[in-house]
Order: structure tokens, then sequence, then C-alpha cells
């Protein structure tokens, strides 16, 4: 990791303005977001990740611009130690998250903020010109996963709806810790119940909202949705289409079935798949967090958002969730991640 800080130093081929560390470069936003900002002009790139695997790094490590730097941000002194000479940033990007505890849940909140927080105290004394901090959270944002809940209800949730109690909510524990460190600097299925968001758009937008120089400096938050409503109804036959499964309408559907209980034995089923396929060998569980997938097709509250704020201040990019699921699941089989 030393050589990671000292190519700070080096002399870069063309003049850079902007110095961007995106938190969590493996994912699947971090992974757009490199791509993206390695393609524009005067911009370089340190990618933060914990995952030591080479094959998931998003972007060619022969790039002069893209720098790689491998490191665990629940270990303080591991962070100091590879984060304190990145003295260049000018944009951070937050995309990671913990999952290994319930969402809210007090062991949830902490961890997520002590992630955070030790980045911060790497990143923030010797970047001096550090221009902007964007922090991505999701729709539970705006909903408690204790109730009470009205399943009827359909509600739509602009940027200015308020918190929600009860529960631990550790998106709030970020922003303000964000507040406080930076001191105001920018910052189920037949019906509808959530908002898609396409990795694509949610990159384009962070890197809108970052080098928009017509907001203001107090800070701001905007929804990144697709925008056009879906049912997981509607999906379903799509997604068993593009991946050569068939499935009949009586079966498409059973509130009995649980991801996690279903994929709980299936480790080495997904090995001799791997074997088979010609794949990356990863582990099942990098490839879709089950626990939150059972979550998500039982959301005991409907949880939609408005793309009012950002439709005005100009943004325009949007996405049919459907081919957003079919454009995916083309670039993991393009990388060899699923068969």
């Amino acid at each position: 990791m030393s050589m990671a800080a000292e190519e700070t130093r080096k002399p870069e081929a063309t003049a850079i303005d902007n110095v961007a560390a995106i938190f969590g470069v493996t994912g699947l936003v971090g992974k757009v977001l490199a791509r993206k900002l390695i393609s524009k002009p005067k911009w370089k790139v340190y990618g933060i990740a914990r995952a030591p695997d080479h094959q998931i790094i998003p972007v060619d490590q022969s790039c002069s611009n893209f720098h790689f730097i491998q490191c665990d941000l629940l270990n303080p002194l591991e962070t100091q130690k590879r984060l304190s000479l990145l003295q260049d940033v000018t944009h951070v990007f937050w995309v990671t998250w913990a999952s290994q505890y319930q969402l809210d849940s007090i062991e949830c909140c902490d961890q997520n903020k002590a992630m955070l927080s030790n980045a911060l105290d790497a990143i923030i004394p010797g970047a001096m010109a550090l221009k902007h901090v964007t922090l991505q959270t999701g729709m539970k944002h705006y909903v408690s996963l204790q109730g009470p809940f009205d399943e009827n209800e359909a509600r739509y949730y602009n940027e200015e709806s308020p918190r929600v109690k009860p529960g631990c909510n550790f998106y709030y524990v970020l922003e303000d810790l964000l507040k406080e460190r930076l001191h105001g600097t920018k910052k189920c299925w037949e019906e509808t119940c959530i908002d898609g968001s396409d990795a694509r758009l949610v990159a384009d937008q962070q890197i809108w909202a970052a080098t928009t120089a017509d907001l203001d400096e107090n800070g701001h938050s905007f929804n990144a949705i697709n925008g056009p409503s879906f049912t997981w109804k509607e999906i379903w036959k799509a997604v068993a289409g593009k991946l050569g499964v068939q499935v009949s309408e009586e079966h498409t559907f059973s509130e009995d079935f649980w991801y996690s209980k279903a994929m709980a034995d299936k480790q080495q089923v997904w090995k001799q798949i791997v074997a088979e396929k010609g794949l990356i060998e990863t582990e099942i569980d990098y490839l879709a967090n089950w626990d939150f997938l059972d979550v998500l097709f039982r959301c005991p509250v409907k949880i939609l958002g408005t793309r009012d704020k950002v439709d005005g201040l100009g943004f325009d990019v949007r996405y049919q969730t459907v081919d957003s699921i079919m454009y995916w699941i083309d670039c993991m089989r393009d990388e060899k991640l699923i068969p």
C-alpha cells in the first residue's frame, strides 16, 4: 500500500484537476463511477475496497490515473496508514456499507459509523483541496423496518421527507457524522412497492452533483431513481427468459420462499457451476445479499421516491428498471461472474 500512496507524488502525464476517492470501488456503483471518471479528462481516481481480488477491480491497473488501494476501513490503524497520504483528494464518493448486522440495529449503526469515521480521520486533515463529499444511501432512508405499517398506503417520498422512528437507521448516523466533521461542506410483487435505481444513473447523478457549479454550498439530498415505476410480477418473466429458465404463472410466486434459507446450503453447488462454466472464482454470498433480498420482497411498506428535485435542476438521465436488470445481467456475464 505504500506504493499506492507514493504514486500520489508521481508526475502525471496530463494535468489533473480533480482527484476522486471512491470507497466501495468493487461494488456495482463504485465500478461505474470509476470507469466514468477515468474516461473524463483531468481526473484521477483512488479506488478503495476491502476485497483483495484483482479480478474484480473495475479498471485496468495499467491506467496511470487509477490506483487501487486495499484497505479494511474497520481497522483505524490500517486506514490511517494507507489513506493519510492521499492529500490530493478533491472529491469523496462513499458508496459502501457494512452488512454484518441486522438493519435498524445499534450494531449496524456503530459499524458503519466506524468505517466512515476512520476514513474521514485519515483523509480530511491532509486533503486541503477537498471540494465535495457524496454519501450514497438507499430508500430505507425514508422508513423504519420496525413499523407501524399501513400496507395499503402508497407514499411517495421526496428529499425533504422527515426522519422516521422507531429504530436505528445507520443512514442518519452517517449523515450526522458528515455534518459534524465537514461543518456544512457540500456534501412486493403485484403492486409498485419500491423504486429501481441503475448504477449508471446513480454514478452519473453523483458526478453531476459533485461537479455542478450552480448548486449552492449548503449541501443537498437527491433521490437517485430510474423514474418509471415497476412491479416484480412484470419483471420476473423477463428475468427468467434472460436466464433461460422456464416459469409458469402458478409457480412464479410463493410466500413461503426465503432466499436466505434456499441459498444457505448452495455454496458447493455454486463452486461446481463456477468450475464447469469457467467463471471467476467467487463465493456465492459475494454475488448477492440474500437476507436483504428477503427484506426487499417482503417490504412492509411502500417506499417510493420522487425525481422532482433533480428533474427541476436539469438532471434528465432515466432508465426502465427491466432494461437496467437485463443490462447488468449481460455485464455480469461479460465479467464471467455468472453463466
